[in-house]
């Protein structure tokens, strides 16, 4: 089993920066694929990034690339997405996932299934 707990959302103006965090506990998040997926009202959830499990290999959708940043630190069992130059658009809940290693990361960031989510993060953009 794994609990993964995110922080850091809140209200920011458009244009500005915001920092999330997912910890995990449990089983060693070095053993999972990581990602953040994020669902706004009246919308399915849809994907925002990924990092495989060696934080090696990361994966963006095309509406965050240059603008979002994902990463790990194993030894912390955190996963963090740095967002800069936010969008109104930008808002939703946002969640943390984790995917098994023995699973495709390429595979797995085409879709929004996931072994494990967090409770998820407001994250709001005001124009």
């Amino acid at each position: 089993q794994v609990q993964l707990v995110e922080s850091g959302g809140g209200l920011v103006q458009a244009g500005g920066s915001l920092r999330v965090a997912c910890a995990a506990s449990g089983r060693t998040s070095s053993s999972y694929h990581m990602g953040w997926f994020r669902q706004a009202p009246g919308k399915e959830r849809e994907f925002v990034a990924a990092i495989d499990w060696s934080g090696g290999v990361t994966d963006y959708a095309d509406s965050v690339k240059g603008r979002f940043t994902i990463s790990r630190d194993n030894a912390k069992n955190t996963v963090y997405l740095q967002m800069n130059s936010l969008k109104p658009e930008d808002t939703a809940v946002y969640y943390c996932a984790a995917r098994g290693r023995v699973y495709s990361f390429i595979t797995w960031v085409s879709g929004t299934t996931a072994d494990y989510w967090g409770q998820g993060t407001q994250v709001t953009v005001s124009s």
